[in-house]
């Protein structure tokens, strides 16, 4: 019997073809939301691929979380910019004396969005930062 290839389909999931597409997309939403806010130096960027490398275990434990990897990369480096250098991304609809990062949502599931956690008012999809600003 031939083994089948690194790339083929496995019975639990993903195959590691459609997990690494589904990585490098969420790397590169979030490299652009780090770049519109103006905040992609290279200490952050590292950030990213330690999310990254993350994800890339938790989906092998987990391979219907596929689905998930753009909010959660996305929940991941805001955590780690929080312990590190402050809150990300800030909110542009609350302007004031108190801001506040937004919030993904869905926390957990797909087509996640920037939402202003005070207003619940969906400011931009992961990825489409820029747009917004």
């Amino acid at each position: 019997m031939e083994a089948e290839s690194e790339a083929g389909p496995t019975p639990d999931g993903p195959d590691s073809s459609s997990l690494e597409k589904a990585l490098h997309a969420a790397r590169a939403l979030i490299l652009a939301d780090l770049e519109a806010s103006g905040v992609a130096r290279a200490d952050i960027v590292s950030l990213v691929e330690e999310s990254i490398t993350h994800r890339r275990w938790w989906v092998g434990e987990w391979p219907d979380g596929v689905a998930y990897v753009d909010g959660l990369v996305a929940q991941d480096v805001q955590d780690a910019l929080l312990e590190r250098y402050g809150r990300w991304p800030v909110c542009p609809v609350c302007v004031g004396a108190d801001p506040h990062a937004m919030d993904v949502e869905p926390e957990l599931g797909e087509d996640p969005h920037w939402v202003c956690g005070k207003t619940m008012t969906v400011v931009a999809r992961v990825g489409a930062l820029r747009e917004r600003v």
